[in-house]
């Protein structure tokens, strides 16, 4: 049937409505008049001797006709409205790096897309809290090399217990807790102590060794937490404190574990769930509301970092570090947690969020 109607040399009644719209017009704009007519003519004039011929011209039609057609102009359309977004995006960055009082970089990926923006990527700058996620993958790494489980035991003595954050310091000496509770307190509180016994039982050298061996060369932490005492690196602790990165290499670590190229997919899941319940909302995260972001912030008077994996439509890496900050008040309204926050309105700005659906309203 279809063979007679086409080789009759007219429209069928199916396309002959397919190619009037509204009042009755043609629609010029469906597809342009050599592409229909070549492809009817051919259609109608070939020697159509098998099913898989009839096909292939369908086919050739479809394909034409999805090319030409608005939701094609309108996906293309949305495309370049992504790349104005994005330098848009750039520019409210560098209107903050410009307006800071102190040194700030940034590092911002978009893991799906490719896009990428940095100021002052590679430069070192310290870390403060944020070198933890660096021990967080390398506890969970050698947890994968069988070198320790993440059920082994730890206990907690008098003279572990360091000040700042966390709750380990206030409890009974003697207590133990589980490798595994010790990185999930360092992660979510920043809990100092828990930090301290956790770098006992890895050894420093061995973060410096698991970040080297992910290309990090840059990313070191130097000491337990109050004990710079016994930094490994004495020079490099009096400049940076803690620890030191580069926003190019923090962002990398967080790439990675999205990945699940940092330790293992299984491993870099469970770091990830983890960091998703840190508790500290007042940097990048300060006005975002129900979406649960990895990350994990930094701090101390002349310092704020942190580092973020934002799961929008699309994947988004966000790695923000302060230095020499003119502001060193611990206030919500301190300017580098203003300018962090800032950052991160911009990213969801830029990039927009999951559709929620009905079964995720909790």
């Amino acid at each position: 049937m279809a063979r007679s109607r086409l080789a009759s040399g007219g429209p069928t009644p199916r396309t002959e409505q397919r190619l009037v719209t509204g009042e009755g017009r043609p629609t010029s704009w469906w597809l342009s008049d050599s592409c229909i007519g070549a492809t009817l003519l051919c259609a109608a004039h070939a020697e159509l001797s098998t099913i898989h011929d009839l096909m292939t011209a369908l086919v050739r039609l479809t394909l034409l006709v999805a090319l030409s057609s608005p939701f094609y102009a309108s996906a293309r359309a949305g495309a370049q409205t992504k790349s104005v977004d994005t330098v848009a995006l750039h520019r409210t960055l560098d209107s903050l790096v410009h307006r800071f009082h102190g040194v700030l970089g940034y590092s911002i990926n978009n893991l799906d897309t490719g896009e990428r923006l940095a100021v002052r990527g590679d430069e070192t700058f310290p870390t403060a809290s944020l070198i933890k996620v660096a021990i967080l993958v390398t506890v969970y790494d050698l947890a994968e090399k069988g070198m320790l489980s993440l059920d082994d035991p730890l206990t907690l003595l008098k003279i572990d217990q360091v000040p700042g954050s966390g709750v380990l310091q206030f409890m009974h000496p003697q207590m133990t807790l589980s490798v595994r509770d010790a990185a999930v307190l360092m992660s979510i509180l920043s809990d100092n102590t828990a930090t301290n016994l956790l770098l006992d039982k890895v050894v420093i050298r061995r973060v410096w060794q698991k970040m080297e061996a992910l290309g990090l060369p840059h990313t070191k932490v130097h000491s337990k937490v109050f004990l710079r005492i016994a930094s490994v690196a004495v020079d490099s602790s009096v400049k940076y404190g803690l620890g030191v990165t580069t926003p190019n290499e923090m962002a990398r670590l967080f790439e990675l574990m999205a990945n699940g190229k940092a330790v293992t997919p299984k491993a870099d899941s469970a770091m990830l769930d983890i960091l998703a319940n840190n508790q500290d909302m007042e940097l990048m995260q300060r006005t975002v509301a129900g979406l649960a972001v990895p990350h994990k912030t930094g701090a101390t008077d002349s310092v704020r970092t942190e580092c973020a994996l934002f799961r929008l439509q699309t994947r988004v890496v966000a790695c923000a570090l302060t230095k020499q900050n003119a502001d060193t008040r611990w206030v919500v309204d301190n300017e580098a947690q203003l300018a962090l926050g800032k950052i991160g309105e911009a990213i969801l700005r830029t990039w927009p969020r999951r559709p929620e659906r009905a079964d995720d309203s909790r």
